[in-house]
């Protein structure tokens, strides 16, 4: 999809998550605005470089950096359920901060990829 029309549709996603997570689970604007910020600067790279979320991204050829990788995202994968898990699941703003969590981490990982493929392809690799 072309950027001038990813830009509208990450809009709309980002609205619309932000707007579930507020009427949900975080009953406040603030907390509410971030997390759509959020899903629709990861939408947007989303939709505009054509990046797969699940697929593989990030690859490294040394055997110590391979596993540095792996411990950091296992981590990151983790601590969500264990933050939520520590305080109870019970109360709806763990979930609202899981969500937060797993779109800034979808955020990075799309916009570094991005920025990856945006250089790479000015460079005319």
């Amino acid at each position: 999809m072309s950027p001038e029309r990813s830009l509208p549709v990450a809009v709309v996603f980002g609205l619309l998550a932000g707007g579930l997570v507020y009427l949900l689970f975080l009953p406040d604007w603030y907390p509410a605005v971030g997390i759509a910020a959020i899903y629709a600067g990861a939408a947007y790279f989303y939709l505009a470089f054509d990046i797969s979320l699940l697929g593989a991204q990030i690859e490294f050829s040394d055997r110590p950096d391979k596993a540095g990788y792996a411990v950091g995202l296992f981590g990151l994968s983790v601590s969500p359920l264990a933050l939520g898990e520590y305080v109870g699941l019970r109360d709806p703003a763990v979930i609202g901060i899981i969500v937060w969590m797993v779109g800034m981490m979808a955020f990075l990982l799309l916009a570094t990829t991005a920025a990856q493929a945006d250089s790479t392809e000015r460079r005319g690799i």
